[in-house]
């Protein structure tokens, strides 16, 4: 019995006309998703079901020459996922990452969406996912911006102000109605220079570069944190305003120094709410973390280390009694409850929400023409 299959492909482009730079969008589709992570609608890789993603790291040397060597953010990554709900599909976000692409003219990281059909298997759409990652990634910090932040919010800071800083610039500052000010601090001034342009030609709101890192935090109501993994980033409790809101969407420290242990009563990670994007992959950080045999080490390379690392120490509650954002969403915990609560959202990725995203986005392009049909086959030639 014949069985055509054919599937969808959508270039950078097709993404962009399918919507991908749509800030609405995006964070209304990531908010859908932390609903069903929290519901248990949802599955991704490994036994617990919660892993961030398989990983090909490479070793430091090699006796075969044409294998790959260590070098700045190489590896390559794959993360499958089922997304329940509406989208119930499933799929997998694939992507190579290299510093020295920059010096090729790419970016540091190549990526792809496929979405499958979650009974046969089949291939519903392959499309770009640069744009698309860098989409989904800043739109988890609006979803927590527009549930966690004051509304009365006026000075947004940005720390990294590269392409994922961008992006969660573009989200953040849709969810802070009376925004006035965007400072913009970076390690190298150019894409400070760069997006603090950008900020008041999109948005007509003042925009300044701060590298003075104290001057900059003690200004801030929100801070937005997307800055390398390579550099460490220690802010003081003391330079951060009541009624911050911080969104970690990339690795920061409190009162800690460098390579150094932290001050005995945990410096502002005790003092302040913590919220998590989602509790099951932090557990799930932690069993790889055990795994290793080095839990310490695995902390440095995780976004939510810092905090494990107390509650490890019994100085910060534990994952199970912690807050969700999904929950947030869905009425079952609160997260700000007073005007002057600091609270810091830890956000570590997922595939669901590539997926989620790819899958409005196929939708879109289903609505539109948009893309380009390729077939998989007319009929299999292997049919067991």
């Amino acid at each position: 019995m014949a069985h055509k299959t054919e599937f969808l492909y959508m270039s950078e482009p097709d993404t962009i006309a399918a919507g991908v730079l749509d800030a609405k969008k995006c964070i209304d589709n990531a908010e859908e998703v932390f609903t069903l992570l929290a519901k248990g609608d949802y599955l991704m890789g490994g036994n617990n079901h919660n892993n961030h993603g398989m990983y090909i790291v490479f070793p430091k040397e090699s006796e075969f020459p044409n294998m790959p060597v260590a070098g700045p953010d190489r590896r390559f990554v794959a993360m499958p996922a089922y997304l329940g709900g509406r989208f119930d599909i499933c799929g997998q976000k694939w992507y190579g990452s290299n510093a020295a692409n920059k010096k090729k003219g790419l970016p540091r990281s190549v990526l792809m969406v496929t979405l499958n059909n979650k009974d046969t298997g089949e291939p519903i759409a392959y499309m770009s996912a640069n744009l698309l990652s860098a989409a989904r990634t800043g739109a988890v910090p609006g979803v927590a911006t527009r549930y966690l932040a004051r509304k009365d919010a006026e000075v947004l800071l940005c720390i990294g102000c590269g392409a994922i800083g961008t992006s969660c610039l573009d989200n953040v500052i849709t969810q802070m109605p009376k925004v006035k000010k965007v400072i913009c601090n970076n390690h190298s001034l150019a894409p400070a220079e760069k997006l603090a342009a950008h900020v008041r030609e999109a948005y007509g709101v003042e925009a300044v570069v701060e590298q003075d890192l104290e001057k900059a935090v003690r200004q801030a109501d929100v801070i937005s944190v997307a800055a390398s993994r390579t550099a460490f980033l220690n802010l003081k409790g003391e330079w951060v305003k009541p009624g911050c809101t911080i969104l970690a969407s990339g690795p920061i420290h409190f009162d800690q120094e460098e390579g150094g242990e932290y001050e005995k009563n945990g410096g502002l990670w005790t003092k302040m709410k913590v919220v998590y994007d989602h509790i099951g992959l932090h557990h799930a950080y932690v069993e790889d973390a055990i795994a290793t045999g080095d839990k310490e080490e695995y902390y440095a390379g995780v976004i939510g280390g810092p905090v494990y690392h107390l509650i490890d120490l019994g100085l910060k509650e534990q994952l199970d009694d912690s807050l969700a954002i999904g929950k947030i969403i869905m009425g079952q915990q609160q997260g700000r409850t007073s005007d002057d609560d600091i609270i810091c959202f830890i956000a570590c990725g997922m595939s669901v929400f590539d997926l989620g995203l790819g899958y409005d986005l196929y939708q879109t392009a289903l609505e539109k023409g948009i893309g380009t049909k390729l077939l998989l086959w007319e009929n299999p030639a292997q049919c067991e």
